[in-house]
């Protein structure tokens, strides 16, 4: 910042106040625009995206992400978080600077906001600039939905550890208690939960219908609208949606879409599936997520449900265990990459 002029930095300043004298709890406000003398007061050589919500985790790499989604190099980021006091209305009444309480509930108490200055390569397009404008409301709209229920989405999880300890599937009694441990360490700080829903099954086999059970959504999973089918498993062929009913307890894949919150990946999806008295599958809970960095550094041999298959593939192997060729397997096993890991059969 020292070879800007300081004229320039104080321009910054102020149009971005300009922006956060108005905002009402839960909104976000964005602009993208490039600051000239004549209509700003100040001037850039940059494009510049100026973000005011209140402050949260995630925001700083989701933007990022949805930026660098739109192909455009971000130069600079500036992002104090500052503790405002409004008026009832949304109103800007007093900046208290840095300091101030971590989490506020009294109407008209200071709160912790966001203050996001982006600095990126200059775009003249002004229809990419609103596209941009767009896109980064709903990605921080993701971002609250799923920092807004994040321990709702724990508690389902909690939940329904609870039910299968209490209730078990007439399945395998291993499976079960496989599964339950992958459950409890997913809850243990390995798993970065966005969204959970619970799933309804319906139809006759090869017609099958997944239905939504309504108002069981959260996070990113929240309805939006009025749907009560999945679209994603109605477009899938009968021989694929078949797979809904097989009787196993655990699925773990990947979703065809991609994170808009905290990493650029496609969506880690755990669903456990729901069965009746009779033992036929009619339903899934659902989460969608990350798995966090702590789950990537962990041996597959301390992760539940990956230590079973591990183990099963070294003995169907059948190598002595001291001999160098066992060691060599081991040592596939455990750098294999791990999200492949998490959805390989033996």
């Amino acid at each position: 910042l020292e070879a800007r002029d300081p004229l320039d930095l104080y321009g910054a300043a102020l149009a971005h106040l300009a922006l956060a004298r108005q905002r009402r709890a839960g909104e976000t406000l964005v602009r993208a625009y490039n600051p000239s003398l004549e209509e700003d007061g100040w001037e850039c050589p940059h494009t510049v995206v100026e973000v005011v919500i209140e402050d949260m985790p995630f925001l700083i790499d989701s933007v990022r992400m949805a930026v660098n989604r739109h192909r455009l190099k971000i130069l600079r980021i500036i992002h104090p978080i500052l503790c405002l006091r409004r008026d009832p209305q949304g109103r800007l009444v007093e900046v208290l600077g840095r300091n101030g309480p971590a989490e506020v509930t009294d109407e008209g108490a200071p709160r912790r906001e966001a203050v996001m200055h982006f600095e990126i390569l200059r775009q003249t397009d002004r229809r990419r600039l609103d596209e941009l404008e767009s896109q980064l409301r709903l990605v921080l709209g993701d971002v609250r939905l799923a920092v807004g229920d994040w321990q709702p989405m724990r508690a389902a999880l909690a939940g329904l550890i609870e039910q299968l300890e209490r209730q078990p599937p007439p399945l395998d009694a291993a499976e079960v208690a496989e599964t339950l441990a992958f459950l409890r360490w997913l809850g243990d700080d390995h798993f970065t939960f966005l969204g959970y829903r619970i799933h309804e099954l319906s139809g006759a086999e090869g017609e099958e219908t997944l239905g939504i059970v309504p108002g069981t959504g959260l996070g990113i999973l929240q309805e939006q609208e009025d749907t009560e089918e999945s679209r994603a498993f109605a477009s899938l062929p009968p021989a694929l949606r078949a797979h809904a009913r097989r009787p196993e307890l655990l699925v773990l894949t990947k979703a065809n879409a991609r994170a808009t919150v905290h990493r650029d990946a496609n969506l880690d999806y755990v669903g456990v599936k729901r069965f009746d008295a009779g033992g036929r599958v009619r339903g899934e809970h659902r989460f969608l997520g990350l798995y966090g960095s702590r789950a990537y550094s962990c041996l597959p041999r301390e992760i539940p449900v990956l230590r079973r298959k591990v183990a099963r593939v070294i003995e169907r192997a059948d190598l002595d265990p001291a001999s160098h060729s066992a060691k060599a397997l081991l040592h596939i096993l455990e750098t294999y990459p791990r999200d492949e890991l998490f959805q390989i059969d033996e």
